[in-house]
């Protein structure tokens, strides 16, 4: 991969030009020629020029994509209606553009806000507006900023105050003549009784500038980072925790991974590990000697002692809580990565259409709570069913229940969820569906967040007529049939796909999953007749104000006819509408584009390229329509493109929506895997291949869901015969999969799983 080229602008006597800047050096260089800066020059960095070098894309697509975002287009709508400005750039492509504009304009920010500070101190030199400018990060600033930032009081504070600051001028020039105690003897007073007390203020002033000199900063970083090692130990080294394998435990800081950082961090806060960060013997205070100490002269050993003092007690911990800062932040984007990657694709699982399906919320003292829903999510029925604690006749009763619901609705799906007594409410559905005279299988589903949904004023708002327990049972079986409508009623961290998700830093968090929740949403497009409001509340430029209002307008005016009619909502102006009317489809609607993903703005152009081509609106999604793209290639794609005003990627979009409207992208997946049957952790034994579906990717491996209560992990080393870094490179949340026993640990309730020579259907 080709190195990233950072640039700066520079503003030269009334024109401007770009020079290139090097990342590690911070210097400016022009055709490798170097720049000098004079008192009339200003130094700004550009950032569209920047994020084009970052990015490896074209300065004309991020420009338009800035742009666009900064007239307030949302990022669904520009990856799917403004491909021709961004060249076709995708959501996630997107997000990222705009996370690092955001950084960007913040960083440059604060600069304008440093220099205007040191400014005022009368302090700021061409020279160091220069440094500042040309900073590449916001701990790079920081640094810069750090001698003049207005401090709390502190030793070289005080001792500044006491008039001790020629003399440490004089110690640190290191004259060899120089005798510091003949000269500290000028320096004696009431709070300074004695030549001892002068020299160590002096130190004191002395080695508080060594700490907050930039460049020794950036030196001592670096060095800790690739020379540093992070250790851990226990705290009580008999204490039984979660968190043993780090009781005595030492990695480099260079190759430590994010998932075992997060741990030893969590372990540190419950205070069952002490942790620090380690340098080779001498490495860190010979930075400081090699810079600041000139001599062995008298002056010069004071310097060094001022230099050990410094590194001691002032930079190396403040480098070391940087650097497990920047360990922690750098493990928790991975993390969010992570979280954000396995929730898009469960919320992209394949839906389970057509189904009438019972949902099973397991329970003990309070019984086992069922819902039947219809294909379209209604519910039919609800009922209470204690097979979990029953027995002998009573335990028929209850059955009787359960069977009675299956033969009457003529349910063909049971999802159960995975909580408690999920694994004896199993055993009983398995042996239900077995008397049926048709052919039905169940489900074990994720009920996480099935509980915070059932328990908020969403739900009560949802379902007024049943208690909280009754929604819950509702909730497991809605996300076997739509995994996606059902899921975006929940906080996305409720959902329970990460790893050490509760440890996140909760605005990144929640930006990066509303982001993920926002484009899975758009990407599959929403029923504008059926969509609740939390599901409208996802589609790009509808507010929940607007998505309730949208629900309302329904609710008193009848079902929609036309996507025009958005436009009579509350609420919802010409800008939201541009935002939101493509992703709403009316599949009955009398205009089929209205059932189309056709943005309105492209009507004429659809309505011309059926002419053009010389078919009928009639025909949009039937078989005589699939000869579409023939006919466009015979005219030229290129031709139409012109005769119709748009680019070629809407030409495509539109084509491909004229086949197929309102494709579903989800129904190419792999589709949700029912079983008939149930096993046990005893029944698995070494070798015995099954079937099962990923249910959670992370850092070292996944857990893979084969039909028994809990999940076994494949670990990364085990996901394939080739050699994979990444887990993710192989594996998706969704996916079936086949794996083969390893071993099965019956007191630990662990799975262990392989993937190696076991074909892959």
């Amino acid at each position: 991969m080709q190195e990233p080229v950072f640039l700066l602008f520079v503003r030269r006597h009334g024109f401007a030009q770009t020079i290139p800047c090097n990342f590690c050096k911070s210097l400016l260089y022009y055709y490798n020629s170097p720049i000098e800066i004079t008192e009339t020059e200003e130094i700004y960095l550009n950032i569209p020029q920047k994020l084009a070098a970052e990015f490896q894309l074209r300065q004309e697509q991020i420009d338009n994509t800035i742009a666009l975002l900064d007239d307030g287009k949302t990022i669904p709508f520009i990856a799917r209606y403004r491909k021709e400005r961004t060249g076709s750039l995708d959501d996630q492509v997107l997000r990222a553009i705009d996370n690092r504009l955001q950084y960007l304009r913040k960083l440059e920010q604060r600069k304008d806000e440093i220099c205007t500070a040191i400014e005022a101190q009368g302090k700021l030199t061409p020279e160091l507006e220069q440094k500042i400018r040309g900073a590449e990060t916001l701990v790079e600033t920081e640094d810069l900023y750090l001698p003049y930032r207005p401090k709390r009081k502190t030793r070289a504070s005080m001792a500044i105050a006491r008039g001790l600051e020629p003399l440490a001028r004089i110690l640190m020039a290191q004259n060899p003549r120089t005798n510091p105690a003949q000269e500290a003897e000028a320096f004696l007073q009431e709070e300074v009784p004695d030549t001892e007390a002068a020299l160590q203020g002096a130190m004191d002033i002395l080695a508080e500038e060594m700490a907050n000199d930039a460049d020794l900063r950036k030196q001592m970083r670096r060095l800790v980072m690739s020379a540093g090692t992070i250790q851990s130990r226990a705290t009580e080294e008999d204490a039984d925790t979660p968190y043993q394998n780090y009781y005595d435990y030492a990695e480099p800081v260079k190759r430590i991974v994010g998932h075992r950082i997060l741990a030893i961090d969590r372990g540190e806060r419950e205070g069952a590990l002490k942790v620090a960060v380690t340098l080779p013997e001498g490495h860190g205070a010979s930075l400081l000697i090699q810079k600041f100490v000139k001599n062995q002269s008298p002056c010069g050993k004071l310097v060094q002692t001022a230099a050990e003092d410094a590194f001691q007690r002032l930079l190396f911990p403040a480098v070391e809580r940087e650097t497990r800062k920047a360990l922690t932040e750098q493990a928790a984007t991975a993390a969010i990565g992570v979280f954000a990657s396995n929730l898009r694709q469960l919320l992209m699982a394949a839906p389970l259409k057509n189904r009438i399906v019972l949902g099973v919320d397991p329970g003990y003292r309070t019984g086992c709570k069922l819902a039947v829903v219809d294909e379209t999510g209604k519910v039919l029925d609800t009922g209470v069913a204690h097979i979990t604690v029953s027995k002998g006749a009573s335990l028929e009763r209850e059955k009787d229940v359960i069977r009675k619901m299956l033969r009457k609705h003529h349910v063909t799906a049971v999802a159960i969820g995975n909580g408690t007594a999920s694994r004896e409410s199993e055993a009983v559905v398995a042996e239900l569906l077995k008397e049926l005279p048709y052919s039905a299988a169940y489900m074990v589903v994720s009920e996480a967040g099935a509980s915070v949904y059932s328990a908020s004023k969403l739900a009560a708002e949802e379902f007024p007529e049943y208690d909280v327990s009754l929604r819950s049972a509702v909730s497991i079986a809605r996300r076997l049939q739509d995994p996606l409508a059902e899921l975006v009623k929940i906080d996305p961290q409720a959902i329970g796909v990460g790893q050490y998700q509760h440890d996140m830093p909760k605005a990144e968090l929640s930006a990066a999953l509303d982001g993920v929740v926002e484009d899975c949403v758009n990407s599959v497009g929403v029923d504008l007749n059926t969509a609740s409001a939390p599901l409208l509340r996802r589609v790009a430029g509808v507010s929940a104000a607007t998505a309730k209002n949208i629900v309302a307008w329904r609710e008193e005016e009848g079902a929609f006819t036309s996507r025009a009619q958005l436009k009579k909502v509350k609420g919802l102006g010409p800008k939201a509408y541009e935002q939101c009317a493509g992703f709403l489809r009316l599949p009955e609607a009398k205009n089929r584009l209205d059932a189309t993903a056709v943005h309105p703005e492209s009507y004429p152009a659809a309505k011309g390229l059926l002419e053009a081509c010389g078919c009928d609106a009639k025909e949009i999604g039937t078989d005589a329509m699939q000869s579409l793209p023939v006919r466009v290639k015979s005219r030229g794609t290129k031709a139409l493109c012109e005769a119709l005003g748009v680019g070629e990627p809407t030409l495509m979009d539109i084509v491909s929506e004229l086949c197929k409207p309102g494709r579903d992208v989800r129904d190419s997946l792999p589709k949700p895997l029912l079983r008939s049957d149930v096993m046990g952790l005893e029944d698995l034994k070494p070798g015995m291949e099954l079937k099962g579906t990923v249910r959670n990717v992370i850092d070292f491996g996944a857990f893979v869901d084969i039909g028994v209560h809990q999940d076994g992990l494949v670990h990364v080393s085990q996901i394939s015969d080739k050699f994979i870094k990444n887990p993710r490179d192989a594996l998706k949340v969704g996916d079936v999969v086949q794996v083969k026993v390893l071993s099965v640990d019956t007191a630990k309730k662990r799975i262990a799983l392989t993937m190696k020579g076991v074909p892959q259907s």
